[in-house]
C-alpha cells in the first residue's frame, strides 16, 4: 500500500494534470490504472486536483470511479466506463458521454446541462437533484418510466418522445 502525505499527494496530482495526455497515460499505465483513461482529458483546476489525488492515493485498491465534485465539463467521454461510479456533484456540463457505460452510476446533484448521453447504458442510475436541462438522452436505455418522466420534467430531452424537440445536440 502506497502512503503519501497529503501535501505530496496534492503536488503529485497537480504535476499529473500539468502533463499532456500521452504523458498522463504513461503514468496511469505504470500505476496499473490505464482503464481510467478519462483522467488524461481532465482540466487542471482545484476540483480535479482533489479528484486525481484520490486516484493516486491508492491505485491498487481502485474498483469504481470516485469522481465526486470533479470538473469534466466540455469533455469528449464517449464510450467511457463509469459503472458504479460516484459522480455526485460532478460537472459534466456540455460533455459528450455517447455510448457510455453508466450502470449504477450516482449523479446526485451533478450538472449535466447540455450533455449528450445518447446510447448510454443507464440502468439503476441515481438522478437526485441533478441538473439536466438540455441534456440529450436519445432513447435512454435502462431508465425507468418514472426516471424518464422526472428527467423530462426537469428539461432533459429524448429522441423518441413526441413532446421533445428531436434536435440532436452537436
Amino acid at each position: 500500500m502506497l502512503i503519501i502525505p497529503t501535501q505530496d499527494l496534492h503536488n503529485s496530482a497537480t504535476q499529473f494534470l500539468e502533463k499532456n495526455p500521452s504523458q498522463r497515460l504513461a503514468i496511469l499505465q505504470k500505476l496499473g490504472i490505464a482503464r481510467y483513461e478519462f483522467l488524461t482529458k481532465m482540466h487542471l483546476n482545484d476540483a480535479n486536483v482533489n479528484c486525481v489525488s484520490r486516484f493516486l492515493q491508492n491505485p491498487c485498491q481502485l474498483k469504481f470511479p470516485y469522481l465526486v465534485s470533479a470538473d469534466l465539463s466540455g469533455l469528449n467521454l464517449n464510450g467511457v466506463n463509469f459503472i458504479r461510479g460516484n459522480l455526485s456533484r460532478v460537472n459534466l456540463h456540455n460533455s459528450s458521454l455517447v455510448n457510455a457505460d453508466l450502470l449504477f452510476a450516482n449523479f446526485t446533484e451533478a450538472d449535466l446541462r447540455n450533455a449528450n448521453l445518447s446510447d448510454a447504458t443507464l440502468n439503476e442510475t441515481i438522478w437526485l437533484n441533478a441538473l439536466v436541462d438540455g441534456c440529450y438522452f436519445g432513447k435512454a436505455s435502462g431508465l425507468t418510466d418514472a426516471q424518464r418522466k422526472d428527467l423530462q420534467l426537469r428539461g432533459a430531452r429524448f429522441s423518441d418522445s413526441a413532446d421533445d424537440d428531436m434536435a440532436i445536440p452537436s
